[in-house]
């Protein structure tokens, strides 16, 4: 079974609860694992373009990455390979 360490560290508290409730709570565990996988995947991804496009990647470039993480990559795709620098960091700063 795979929980959160903390919860691990209190093994009364294990007892306690019941499976049903316990297999819940793996469950939520590794969803929410499996999003933040999710999202250091687009992340690069993001990071990767950009990078290719302007040759790095400032500060003003990654302010702009969590913004356009709220998007789909339908969304944030063409935007990347269309906008320019100004045109990108203009649309996802005023998003701040």
């Amino acid at each position: 079974m795979q929980l959160p360490p903390y919860l691990l560290e209190q093994p009364r508290l294990l007892k306690r609860l019941s499976p049903r409730f316990l297999q819940q709570l793996e469950a939520a565990y590794l969803l929410g694992i499996e999003q933040g996988r999710q999202e250091a995947a687009r992340t690069e991804i993001i990071e990767s373009v950009l990078k290719f496009r302007f040759n790095s990647l400032d500060d003003e470039l990654r302010e702009i990455i969590q913004p356009m993480l709220s998007l789909s990559p339908e969304e944030y795709v063409p935007l990347l390979v269309q906008l320019s620098r100004e045109e990108l960091l203009a649309r996802f700063n005023s998003e701040n």
